[in-house]
């Protein structure tokens, strides 16, 4: 699995299984075979496409978007909308999101206890 810790300045298309502890100014696609830890942040938007799978712990400034045949579960926090195209999404209690979460098509779930204090 390939790691990164700096800081990556430009769009980054993810392929293969990648943790990323640092930091992107640009957006991320994540394809075919690409499977995402995002544990630092995205100073962009997100988009997982079919065959992509992604686990958010960290930070992403723009929207997320969940195309059909991708995975994704949010437990960090997001800045702008999480958009389901397709995809299946799962909204964990402990996440944010700062805009809406909007299905188009797909299955999304959202925890019980998100958006619940204390």
């Amino acid at each position: 699995m390939r790691e990164e810790r700096g800081q990556i300045a430009g769009d980054v298309v993810v392929y293969e299984p990648f943790t990323l502890w640092g930091s992107v100014g640009g957006n991320v696609t994540v394809i075919d075979g690409g499977k995402l830890y995002l544990r630092g942040s995205i100073y962009g938007s997100l988009i997982v496409e079919q065959g992509g799978r992604v686990h958010i712990y960290g930070n992403v400034t723009g929207d997320l978007i969940v195309h059909q045949g991708a995975k994704v579960i949010h437990s960090g926090v997001l800045g702008g909308d999480a958009i389901n195209r397709g995809g299946r999404l799962y909204v964990d209690a402990g996440a944010m999101v700062a805009g809406k979460i909007k299905t188009r098509a797909g299955e999304t779930t959202v925890d019980p206890n998100y958006g619940r204090k204390g």
